[in-house]
C-alpha cells in the first residue's frame, strides 16, 4: 500500500475525496494524487461517470448498495478473495479448481484487462496515451500493454509472471531470464529495465513499460 486517502460523505448527493493523503513510503501527509490543491474534490453519487462508485467498487468486495439514507454501502470492506475469484460459496463448501473462477486461466491480454478493472484498462486501438507522462506509471496495465516484452512474448508474459496476486510484493525479479540471455550484472534486471518512476516526491512505481536503457523516449525515472 502506497498511500491512504480519506473519503467522506458530504450529504445525500456528494462524497468528498480529501485533498490530503498519508503516504506510506515517506511517512508524511501531502496533496492527494491528481488534485491541484488540498481542498479536496466532490463526487456526485449519481454522476453518469460513476467515479465515486468505481472508487468503492475497487476498494471493497461484492456488489455495492445504497443505505436508506442514500449512502454507498460496500458488501464487504477490503479487497478479499471474491474480488478476483467471484462468488465462492460453492468453492468454500467443496473446494475444487472447477467451481471457482481462476484468473490465471485467462490469456495474457485478458489477464492484463482483468487486472485493469481496478488498475486502469490498457488503451484501446487508436487511443492516444502519453507514455512520457510519469503519472502513467501508476497504471500498470496501461504501460505493460505498450511494452515490447509483453507484445512479443506470445502470451508468456503476464502480470502473474512476476506477481503472486496473494502477496504484497513481486515474487520473481529474474523473470526476464525466461526469454533473455542474462547479463553479467550484480543486480536484478528490473533495477535498470523497470527502474522506479517517481511521479511525485511521495510515490514511486516500477516502470512496467520495461524500458530499453539505451532509449530515452519512454517514461523516465
Amino acid at each position: 500500500m502506497q498511500a491512504v486517502t480519506p473519503v467522506s460523505r458530504v450529504n445525500e448527493e456528494f462524497y468528498k475525496e480529501h485533498g490530503v493523503t498519508k503516504y506510506t513510503r515517506t511517512k508524511r501527509e501531502a496533496i492527494t494524487p491528481g488534485h491541484t490543491n488540498t481542498k479536496g474534490v466532490l463526487y456526485r453519487i449519481y454522476d453518469p461517470g460513476a467515479q465515486i462508485l468505481r472508487c468503492f467498487q475497487c476498494h471493497s468486495t461484492g456488489p455495492l448498495s445504497l443505505t436508506t439514507e442514500k449512502g454507498i454501502q460496500p458488501f464487504e470492506m477490503g479487497v478479499t478473495c471474491e474480488s478476483c475469484h467471484g462468488p465462492g460459496a460453492a468453492h468454500a463448501k467443496s473446494p475444487a479448481k472447477t467451481n471457482i473462477f481462476q484468473p490465471k486461466m485467462l490469456n495474457a491480454v485478458s489477464i492484463n484487462e482483468f487486472c485493469g478493472n481496478c488498475h486502469r484498462q490498457p488503451p484501446t486501438a487508436g487511443q492516444d496515451t502519453d507514455l512520457s507522462n510519469p503519472w502513467n506509471a501508476r497504471h500498470q496495465p496501461v504501460t505493460l500493454s505498450q511494452s515490447a516484452c509483453f507484445r512479443k512474448s506470445n502470451g508468456k508474459l503476464t502480470c502473474f509472471t512476476c506477481h503472486d496476486p496473494h502477496g504484497a510484493r513481486p515474487t520473481r525479479v529474474d523473470a526476464c531470464n525466461d526469454c533473455h540471455r542474462p547479463h553479467n550484472q550484480p543486480q536484478p534486471c528490473v533495477n535498470c529495465h523497470m527502474a522506479p518512476v517517481k511521479p511525485s516526491p511521495d510515490l514511486q512505481f516500477a516502470n512496467h513499460q520495461i524500458k530499453t536503457v539505451s532509449k530515452t523516449n519512454l517514461i523516465q525515472p
